[in-house]
C-alpha cells in the first residue's frame, strides 16, 4: 500500500510539473534547436551542442561560450565571462525554495539546475504548496528539453535548418512571457518599475556587464525599500 502511494505521489508531482510548465519546456526545446543550429553553423561537430547543453546548462552563457571558442579566447577570459554572466544566480539563491528539496543529491542537482526559467516558475509560488519531487521534475524537464533540443538542432543544423533566421530571439521572447506570467500572478508595478529602471541604468553605465550591474542595483533598491518601509511602519 505504501509503495502504491509513493508511486501515485511521484506521478502526481510529475503531472503537476508537466501541466504547469510544459509550455516553457516546449520553449526551451525550440531554443535548444536554435543553439544546436548556432553551434553547427560555426563549424563545430553536431555532438558538441547537446554535450555543452547537458553539461553546462547555462542558456545565454552557452551562446557566448561558442563565440569565444570560435576566436580561441583564453581560459581566463572564458572564466571571467562565465562568472560575470552567471553571477545573477547568487541573487536567485536568496529566494529559491531550496529548503523544500529533500536529500543531499537532490539539493545538489537543484542548485546545479537553478536557471532563470526554474527561478521564474518556482520562486513565485507559495513554498508550502511545493513538494520536493515537483521542484525536481520541473528542473529536470527544463534540463532535458534544452539538451534534447540542442541535439536535434545540432544534427539538423548543417542541413534543413541552416538558413532559418531568428531562432536566437526565442530566449528573449521566453523571458518576456515569463515576466508577464509572474506579474499576472503577483501584480506589483513598483517592483516592475524598479527592475526596468535598474536595467536602463545598467545599460547606460555598463553595457558590457548589464546583467551583473542591473541585478546589483535591483537588489540594492529592494533592500533599501525594505528598510525604508520598516522605518515608516515604526514611525507610524
Amino acid at each position: 500500500m505504501a509503495t502504491n502511494t509513493l508511486v501515485e505521489q511521484r506521478e502526481s508531482d510529475l503531472a503537476t510539473a508537466a501541466r504547469e510548465t510544459w509550455v516553457v519546456w516546449a520553449g526551451l526545446f525550440a531554443l535548444g534547436i536554435g543553439f544546436g543550429v548556432y553551434v553547427s553553423s560555426h563549424g563545430f561537430p553536431w555532438w558538441l551542442a547537446p554535450l555543452i547543453s547537458a553539461g553546462i546548462f547555462a542558456g545565454s552563457l552557452e551562446f557566448i561560450l561558442v563565440g569565444m571558442l570560435v576566436v580561441a579566447a583564453p581560459v581566463a577570459a572564458i572564466a571571467t565571462t562565465t562568472f560575470v554572466v552567471n553571477s545573477r544566480h547568487l541573487f536567485y539563491g536568496l529566494t529559491f525554495p531550496l529548503d523544500r528539496v529533500h536529500g543531499r543529491w537532490a539539493k545538489f542537482y537543484s542548485v546545479y539546475a537553478l536557471t532563470d526559467e526554474a527561478y521564474a516558475l518556482l520562486s513565485t509560488k507559495d513554498p508550502r504548496t511545493l513538494r520536493s519531487r515537483r521542484i525536481l521534475w520541473t528542473q529536470l524537464g527544463l534540463h532535458s528539453s534544452w539538451a534534447i533540443g540542442a541535439l536535434v538542432g545540432g544534427v539538423a543544423g548543417s542541413t534543413v535548418l541552416s538558413d532559418v533566421k531568428g531562432l536566437d530571439f526565442i530566449l528573449t521572447a521566453l523571458f518576456i512571457v515569463l515576466t508577464m506570467d509572474a506579474y499576472r500572478d503577483r501584480p506589483d508595478w513598483r517592483t516592475l518599475t524598479l527592475a526596468g529602471g535598474c536595467a536602463l541604468v545598467a545599460a547606460v553605465l555598463a553595457p558590457q556587464a548589464i546583467v551583473l550591474v542591473g541585478m546589483v542595483l535591483f537588489a540594492s533598491t529592494l533592500v533599501l525599500r525594505h528598510f525604508t518601509g520598516r522605518r515608516s511602519v515604526h514611525a507610524a
